[in-house]
């Protein structure tokens, strides 16, 4: 599959090979739909928690005596039925992470990109750098370029100066391939690679 490479003023600069293996896969919404939920999963923190019978700060005693009162019989203040009694099989701290393969988080990847590149929704650059971390600078280039929702991934480590000009500017995130993801580029409109992204998912994703 053959992309045409931009860069910043938006003017193509020439044509890269595109792996089928990689970037022209059958797109399966159930391939997707599980690498995002375990995802999403790992995100949760767990850390919601609400107090049995046996943790509430109230006395053991016995309310009242057994007969005589009019009451039903209660053993303790603690019970469900009370005013700040335990919660029976309320949430409780737990990790909600889930396992996935790696071999499966691969094929997800490769799926994600997949999609973008058939939605036509993948664009590549030679380069994501920057002389200063100018946002006004790198803003204006990227309206040029169209690219107002996009996921812009570098190679093995990104542009300080592209890193900052870019993090004030809403809807665009920038990633080195290691941190790229299928929940980040599905969530963006485009995504965008540079040619260092590319070979990178190359050896990554072969």
């Amino acid at each position: 599959m053959k992309q045409d490479i931009l860069n910043l003023e938006n003017k193509n600069v020439g044509t890269i090979e595109l792996n089928d293996a990689i970037y022209g896969l059958e797109v399966r919404a159930d391939i997707l739909h599980r690498v995002v939920n375990w995802q999403l999963a790992r995100l949760q923190s767990g850390n919601h928690k609400t107090k049995g019978r046996s943790e509430v700060a109230l006395t053991p005693a016995k309310p009242f005596k057994q007969k005589g009162s009019g009451n039903a019989r209660q053993g303790s203040r603690k019970g469900t039925q009370f005013r700040k009694g335990g919660v029976v099989f309320g949430p409780v701290v737990r990790d909600q992470s889930h396992d996935l393969t790696k071999k499966f988080r691969k094929l997800g990847l490769k799926t994600a990109l997949s999609a973008k590149a058939k939605e036509g929704n993948l664009v590549v650059l030679d380069e994501a750098k920057l002389s200063a971390p100018k946002t006004k600078d790198l803003l204006a280039k990227l309206n040029l370029c169209g690219l107002n929702n996009c996921l812009i991934i570098d190679g093995k480590e990104v542009d300080i100066n592209f890193a900052l000009a870019s993090r004030n500017i809403p809807n665009v995130d920038i990633l080195p391939t290691m941190g790229a993801n299928v929940y980040d580029i599905l969530r963006k409109d485009k995504l965008v690679l540079t040619k260092d992204a590319v070979n990178c998912f190359e050896e990554r994703l072969k």
